[in-house]
């Protein structure tokens, strides 16, 4: 069942399409990468799908319902969320009060009452938070400030807080980015995780070994249009990726 679905999204600023044309659909309980050289247009279609940017043309779907001119908190409110490839974390916060702020879209309280009062928390958001820390492997670390942690921790905080909210569909904006090989395989392993347990993802990455080792299906951008789709074998293999972007010897493994 297709999950999200866009076709023929398009993007113009000014004179540029940054995106153009694209199909794009992810299957409920995939994992799909969205990979490309810098400038394919692979942020601005996540812009575009998550509610950031107002598409030129072309329509998007969530859940089988329309979603253009939805804005962003609207998106969450419908379990699309999505992170970032800079690390948005409140660093004089704790990680526990992070955490706390991912839930707020889904609060009973207010984001101001949030900032005023975090201890005030109903009980069962203050245990759906320590479940998401105990998931992602942050509990030993929950009461330290986000400054404080490691890079690696730091981009696992910004995926607990939007796990926070209980997404239907997670978009990941280079989550391994500027990790070592053993904080990008457990990142990795928890993306896998974070599927098996219900919830759809959708990635941007450069981290090729990654994308190939977790995604199931994969989209390329090039100049703002679709290369090329399929399996990350196909996709390995494709002659026009390998010219546009993998190079030779690229593994799918």
């Amino acid at each position: 069942m297709a999950l999200l679905e866009a076709h023929n999204l398009t993007k113009h600023f000014g004179g540029l399409a940054a995106v153009h044309r694209v199909d794009l659909t992810v299957h409920d309980g995939e994992i799909v990468g969205l990979i490309g050289p810098n400038g394919a247009g692979k942020t601005t279609c996540f812009n575009l799908l998550s509610g950031f940017l107002p598409p030129t043309d072309g329509t998007i779907t969530f859940a089988g319902a329309p979603t253009l001119g939805l804005k962003p908190y609207e998106m969450v409110a419908r379990g699309l969320v999505r992170t970032f490839q800079q690390t948005t974390l409140f660093q004089e916060m704790t990680v526990l009060q992070n955490v706390l702020m991912g839930l707020h879209q889904h609060s009973r309280r207010g984001l101001g009452r949030v900032l005023a009062s975090w201890r005030a928390f109903p009980p069962d958001e203050m245990a759906r938070c320590h479940e998401v820390l105990a998931f992602t492997g942050l509990t030993a670390m929950s009461e330290q400030l986000a400054k404080s942690l490691p890079h690696g921790h730091q981009r696992t905080l910004g995926i607990a807080m939007a796990l926070a909210v209980r997404p239907r569909l997670l978009m990941l904006d280079e989550p391994v980015t500027g990790m070592n090989l053993d904080e990008s395989l457990r990142v990795m392993q928890l993306v896998k995780t974070i599927r098996d347990r219900g919830t759809t993802i959708l990635l941007v990455e450069h981290n090729m070994r990654a994308v190939m080792g977790t995604c199931e299906r994969i989209l390329v951008l090039n100049f703002g249009q679709k290369l090329a789709e399929g399996t990350p074998a196909e996709v390995a293999s494709n002659p026009d990726v390998i010219a546009a972007y993998l190079g030779p010897g690229v593994s799918h493994a």
